[in-house]
């Protein structure tokens, strides 16, 4: 009896002890979770700053490497089965007579082409034949090969509700204000220009899209070029060179990450919008200068992003102004997606949070999606716009924008603006901001895990397993609904998702045809992905692995445990 007594003695406190440490754990989650994602503390924000980034419950995240790990392995198998000319090899190899010379194809770059993107390559590249509005017309295809090739049937698919495009605002369209605007130009100035602004290509109208540009942003000056990726890969180089910093968000896109490896700079890498990590680079940076003479840098330069386009976070732009003038650094702001999203005026972040645009050294933006055009603008002081204008490659060598492209910039612009004469613009931002808020409300009531800012138009909801990024892909398409599906290496492995752009073209009978049955909350029943943190089989193994997952979760929360404090850790 005492032996029993003592058993259920030691069982009552082991299921205490692990009640007590699911509570400490939940607690510690959910404070950190507000201290980095609440409101700040220091005052810069007059208004909550609300982001959401649930972190991959530890079931998933293990039959996620689980499914890649079954993929790899067949994929070794079929690559056996080429080998032997068993299975017919599709992709471009070398010849035999060429295996001594430098390869021509990455290895393992080449086998996660034919063995995984194969499988849902179908999922991207889809052709349509229509205005990328609100809804699309797709041109059907069949691949008779497991998506090796493409046949096209001839027929179109109708009445897609596009949530895949950039068209915030809704100004990709063939009719109205600015499409008319654009064919009167087009029957004056024709299509092409044949010239670079430097010579025989300098418009009219280019001059005063660049003034309206730097009226829209509240800046002394503003310069347009051709391409948007081009922008930032060509301007970075022109800006910092040798002997110079750039400290870059972990995020930022491939543009801003080329142009900052083109510059010859030293390259710095920051945690995403962790101001801790930022704050000690600067603070190392002007310490310890250069590396071996430690002489001080030339010029540091932080790169950040309006909107990030993968993860629909906002920038801490408050927090990033203020350890810029503390540790007297230059701010490049890349504000392809927040322009036109975001602010009461559809000035992008700078308006989102009442800040003075002054306080930017360079403001850097597309006009291919807000206002359905193409190229980009670098907006500053007079001074650096016309060290620009003859030292940027994109400035000297690239051909002008052509002319309707250019009148589509500034009817939408001045649309915007109001100065077309009507609220249309001022509308549009204010029914983006409205279809933001109540889809993300939508996805998040029916149990989805997404992320980013409440008010960011970029919404990526979960999906994690490789095996559902087409599977999630093909059935929306079959309710005729048109989403973009991202996976590895565009994310991390274990977080592969969906990615929603809203409009304020979409109606809301539109957004709710999408949420409601038979569409989202139907796949996301098939699928698995509403209320993943409920799996049933992770609630069965709980109690086992409990006191595992309380030491994996504080080693990777506080690193530096038991060994004193660590410089710039939250509080």
């Amino acid at each position: 009896d005492g032996n029993t007594s003592g058993g259920k003695m030691c069982i009552l406190f082991l299921c205490r002890f692990l009640n007590i440490c699911l509570k400490i754990c939940r607690q510690l989650d959910g404070n950190l979770h507000t201290a980095c994602n609440g409101s700040n503390g220091l005052g810069l924000y007059s208004r909550p700053f609300i982001e959401s980034f649930e972190e991959t419950p530890m079931l998933v995240a293990v039959l996620t490497y689980m499914g890649y790990g079954i993929l790899t392995i067949f994929g070794y198998l079929r690559d056996f089965l080429r080998d032997w000319k068993i299975e017919r090899c599709h992709v471009a190899r070398e010849r035999e007579e060429q295996r001594d010379f430098v390869p021509l194809y990455q290895d393992f770059e080449n086998f996660y082409t034919r063995n995984l993107y194969m499988r849902i390559r179908d999922s991207w590249n889809r052709p349509i034949c229509s205005v990328p509005g609100a809804k699309v017309d797709l041109v059907e295809r069949v691949s008779p090969d497991y998506n090796w090739t493409f046949d096209y049937t001839g027929k179109v698919v109708e009445g897609v509700i596009n949530m895949g495009s950039y068209n915030y605002l809704g100004f990709a369209e063939n009719t109205g204000y600015c499409a008319d605007a654009s064919a009167e130009v087009t029957m004056k100035y024709g299509v092409g220009v044949a010239s670079t602004r430097q010579e025989m290509g300098n418009l009219d109208r280019h001059e005063e899209m660049e003034e309206l540009v730097a009226k829209f942003l509240g800046v002394e000056s503003a310069m347009a070029f051709g391409m948007g990726f081009a922008t930032n890969s060509m301007n970075i180089p022109a800006l910092t060179g040798k002997g110079c910093l750039i400290l870059s968000d972990e995020l930022n896109h491939a543009s801003l990450v080329l142009g900052a490896r083109l510059s010859g700079s030293t390259i710095r890498v920051f945690k995403h919008n962790n101001m801790q990590s930022l704050e000690k680079m600067l603070r190392d940076a002007i310490v310890h200068g250069q590396p071996r003479t430690h002489r001080p840098w030339k010029k540091i330069l932080i790169l950040v992003e309006g909107i990030y386009s993968m993860e629909g976070s906002i920038v801490r732009l408050p927090e990033v102004i203020a350890l810029k003038k503390r540790y007297r650094a230059y701010l490049y702001l890349d504000e392809a997606h927040s322009i036109g999203a975001l602010g009461p005026g559809g000035r992008g972040v700078v308006d989102y949070f009442g800040l003075d645009p002054r306080d930017v050294d360079v403001m850097m933006g597309t006009f291919t999606k807000s206002f359905g055009a193409a190229g980009g603008y670098i907006g500053g002081r007079k001074e650096l716009l016309e060290y620009l204008r003859s030292h940027s490659h994109s400035a000297v060598y690239a051909a002008s924008m052509s002319p309707p492209v250019v009148e589509q910039i500034i009817a939408s612009m001045k649309c915007i603006m109001g100065e077309d004469g009507t609220t249309l613009g001022r509308d549009r931002v204010q029914q983006l901001a409205e279809n933001t808020l109540y889809f993300r409300r939508r996805l998040t009531e029916m149990g989805f895990i997404i992320y980013g800012n409440n008010d960011s138009p970029v919404v990526p909801m979960m999906l994690y397993m490789p095996a559902k990024i087409g599977a999630f892909g093909r059935e929306m398409l079959k309710r005729n609904i048109g989403v973009v599906v991202v996976g590895f290496p565009a994310t991390p492995i274990i977080e592969s998702r969906a990615r929603f752009c809203i409009s304020a073209a979409h109606t809301k009978d539109m957004l709710d045809t999408v949420t409601i049955p038979p569409c989202l909350a139907q796949n996301g029943c098939l699928f698995h992905i509403k209320d993943i943190k409920s799996v049933h089989l992770w609630s069965c193994v709980l109690p086992f692995f409990l006191p595992f997952y309380c030491f994996h979760f504080l080693v990777q929360r506080f690193p530096n445990l038991g060994t004193g404090p660590h410089v710039g850790s939250p509080n």
